[in-house]
């Protein structure tokens, strides 16, 4: 029970700390709905209406992965500047426990860009909001912000001995958003991306959430989702103790 109230605590004051960033606002909040507009625009001048749904939902996911990412760096990143990381590090829990509140944090934000982006678009574009699954949508979703969550955990993880946090993170938006599909089908790609998007939880989250919305089989999709997500705490764990070991030995824990 200490443990979960660790990561209930942290998971508060990380979105508290993040609502008030102008920065992270955008790129949860404006971010998306630029991109949905965009997406629909250009699947209207190709007149394919019966998409836009489909557009709007990946545009939705597109946010939700930015507001991952971004949040998860930046995290490490502002408690480096502002001295509290090497504190975070030394405390008698395991550091893990309080990036995953803050990685959690992170992704529920996300849950904005989705509900945000969708609304948007009916109201702006009337895309219907009718789901197939209404049932299993509200399932899908929950367990694609957790496992997009568990892999901004495993980023994470790597900032803390990366430092150039901010460049990384925008290294790894736009491959990211190609490879899972999230606007254009990864069939459209070269063969070798599809094995790497299978290891992707963006990837199976869209399926999962567009199957449930538009008709198909959500299951499979939420259930790779989930054990994606149970894969990326145990890498993170792993991860989190290696960099911090080497940032230790190398005294580079607190250089910004």
């Amino acid at each position: 029970m200490s443990i979960l109230r660790l990561v209930a605590i942290a998971w508060l004051v990380n979105l508290k700390s993040l609502t008030r960033s102008a920065f992270f606002s955008f790129t949860a909040v404006i971010q998306p709905i630029v991109f949905a507009t965009i997406a629909t625009y250009m699947f209207r001048a190709g007149h394919r209406p019966g998409t836009l749904l489909y557009t709007s939902l990946g545009a939705a996911l597109m946010g939700t992965w930015s507001a991952t990412l971004f949040g998860s760096g930046g995290a490490i990143a502002w408690q480096r500047f502002q001295g509290t990381l090497e504190l975070l590090v030394a405390s008698p829990r395991p550091f893990l426990v309080v990036m995953a509140g803050q990685t959690l944090a992170t992704a529920t934000l996300g849950v904005y860009s989705l509900a945000g982006t969708l609304l948007w678009g009916r109201l702006l574009f009337g895309i219907p909001l009718s789901l197939v699954h209404p049932v299993l949508f509200v399932v899908a979703v929950p367990v694609t912000i957790l496992a997009l969550g568990m892999l901004g955990l495993v980023l994470a993880s790597t900032f803390v001995l990366y430092r150039n946090t901010t460049a990384f993170s925008n290294l790894l938006e736009y491959p990211v958003w190609l490879a899972s599909g999230l606007l254009v089908p990864v069939s459209l790609l070269p063969r070798w991306v599809e094995p790497l998007s299978w290891l992707l939880a963006p990837t199976w989250g869209v399926r999962a959430i567009r199957a449930a919305a538009l008709g198909g089989d959500p299951v499979a999709a939420v259930a790779t989702a989930a054990a994606l997500g149970c894969a990326y705490v145990v890498l993170g764990a792993l991860l989190v103790r290696h960099f911090e070991r080497l940032a230790r030995e190398r005294a580079t824990l607190a250089l910004a």
